[in-house]
């Protein structure tokens, strides 16, 4: 079965605020899907974090390296993409495109054994998980109106971040999370996420040690990027003194990048993004790397529906892995498949046992907020 082509179109018209500090809009195109089409008729979708002017020009740069490869061979074909492209700028919007690739490599291969991706990993240890609502945080009385009707969505577990945290006072941290706590209740899981990838972010360790002991106060579960993302020797500090867990890892690409960070003990919970890392090949031995190193691996979902499929086949072939993220109000993630995603009674989702991926995605929904008509097959 080879590559005939690949196709592309970005996502606009409902993208989600972000929290950064040049806020993006509506209108503008972070995430990417993309299908690859090969001469048996098997159709295989992917998704990027990445504009789609970015991916086009990266698949422009790619096609002469994939075109009429074998689709039954998504570790292989990736590799040889990222081992040929790595003069071009290794981590950046060419790896970023291979993630795409990658994953609809693996949903090619699902589709022609009859098999869902995470069986092809080397098997399921789950048939669901728990997937927490990831939304922003604001002020405290907006914050906990939003967690309220969140929860009544089904949702048992809560990622705050980004926002205000960290931005005004210690005091107004402490009230965002007090109301956070209060509305979800004592029983759920609560997360907070610092967001210290932001372009503006002001705090240093001090800030963090002492938020660390302040949310563990408030029982939160893990704290997650508290410190610039690429300051490694802080956060091997940090997480000997936080009394709370330390989570980061999604400004990473590459199973490389990761290595030194499991092996010095920066994290105790890592979260490579499979729409950035290098898709679901790479994220699969990062998970390996993390079980060897005592690390717990949870993926980043902050992107599309594409985006956390992949994280539910990922989720079902990891021994320790029963969280993924799930960006709350978000179309991308909620109306361009044709069947909606639904919480059981426990607040848990079913991993897709279906060929691939296990979701076959709504070209009508998809073209309404691409522009694009994207073929069956």
């Amino acid at each position: 079965m080879k590559i005939v082509r690949i196709e592309a179109a970005g996502l606009r018209g409902a993208t989600p605020e972000g929290g950064w500090a040049n806020e993006i809009k509506p209108s503008d195109c972070v995430h990417t899907l993309l299908a690859i089409y090969t001469d048996e008729g098997v159709t295989g979708w992917g998704s990027v974090f990445t504009n789609d002017a970015l991916v086009k020009a990266a698949l422009g740069v790619l096609a002469p390296l994939y075109q009429g490869e074998n689709a039954l061979e998504p570790e292989r074909v990736s590799e040889k993409l990222h081992a040929n492209t790595f003069w071009l700028g290794r981590g950046g919007s060419i790896t970023h495109t291979i993630s795409g690739i990658d994953i609809a490599l693996w949903d090619i291969l699902g589709k022609a054994t009859g098999q869902p991706v995470g069986r092809l990993l080397g098997g399921r240890y789950r048939n669901r998980v728990r997937p927490y609502a990831s939304l922003l945080m604001c002020q405290p009385k907006p914050l906990a109106e939003h967690l309220h009707a969140v929860r009544e969505q089904g949702f048992k577990a809560f990622k705050i971040g980004w926002g205000p945290f960290g931005q005004e006072s210690y005091r107004r941290d402490e009230e965002i999370i007090r109301a956070a706590r209060d509305a979800v209740g004592t029983e759920a899981m609560l997360m907070v996420d610092a967001g210290a990838s932001n372009a503006s972010w002001p705090q240093g360790f001090k800030w963090a040690v002492r938020t660390a002991e302040m949310l563990r106060d408030y029982d939160v579960y893990w704290f997650e990027e508290p410190l610039l993302p690429d300051n490694l020797s802080d956060y091997v500090l940090l997480r000997q003194k936080s009394p709370v867990p330390i989570a980061g890892g999604e400004v990473l690409t590459r199973r490389q990048s990761f290595a030194s960070w499991l092996q010095a003990g920066a994290f105790d919970i890592v979260q490579p993004d499979v729409t950035k890392v290098g898709g679901i090949s790479e994220e699969r031995r990062i998970c390996w790397m993390a079980e060897e190193n005592g690390v717990r691996f949870i993926p980043h979902g902050w992107n599309t529906a594409l985006g956390l499929a992949a994280d539910l086949q990922l989720a079902s072939a990891g021994k320790q892995t029963d969280l993924v993220e799930y960006l709350t109000g978000s179309p991308f993630i909620d109306e361009i498949v044709q069947t909606a995603w639904k919480l059981d009674a426990e607040g848990h989702l079913t991993i897709p046992d279906g060929p691939g991926l296990g979701i076959t995605p709504d070209l009508d929904a998809i073209e309404k907020y691409t522009g694009k008509r994207f073929s069956a097959r």
